[in-house]
């Protein structure tokens, strides 16, 4: 006698097709029920607030505010408007590598750590020493430059 070629799983798995598709159809069925058609223009509007937030009343006349057109700046503003910090700054150095050539400077306004390179001294410093530098940025961070003890 032959073998049936259905085998359980077969069985099982056309089941779980069968079952998907007829939930699908409900949700369909469902959705078309329960559809939106036939609203008015003034019941699908919605509009944001002074705050900024959707809603479905309009906006209260009363509200609004008048900007002129002079107020609004689009972009950033140019690095000569923006207020200079004194480029010297005042230190500590906390670490000093003379064989390799770097180490750190403690600033000692903003308390960060400086990265120093032998080749931004002015003259020779070691730990412990008080110098006085300028930053430039670096491409790991802030490097400082024209090193000198004071």
């Amino acid at each position: 006698m032959g073998r049936s070629t259905e085998t359980f799983s077969k069985k099982e798995n056309e089941k779980k097709r069968l079952k998907k598709q007829k939930e699908k159809k409900e949700r369909a069925e469902e959705r078309k029920a329960n559809a939106a058609k036939g609203k008015s223009l003034d019941e699908m509007m919605a509009y944001v607030d002074e705050d900024g937030n959707i809603t479905d009343t309009p906006p209260d006349p009363s509200k609004k505010r008048k900007i002129s057109s002079e107020d609004i700046q689009i972009g950033t503003p140019k690095q000569e408007d923006l207020p200079q910090e004194d480029p010297v700054r005042n230190g500590k150095v906390t670490f000093f590598n003379e064989s390799k050539g770097y180490g750190f400077i403690k600033d000692t306004q903003s308390q960060e750590s400086i990265f120093v390179h032998i080749n931004g001294l002015v003259e020779q410093i070691k730990e412990n020493d008080k110098v006085s530098f300028e930053v430039e940025k670096g491409p790991k961070g802030l490097n400082a430059i024209k090193v000198k003890k004071v």
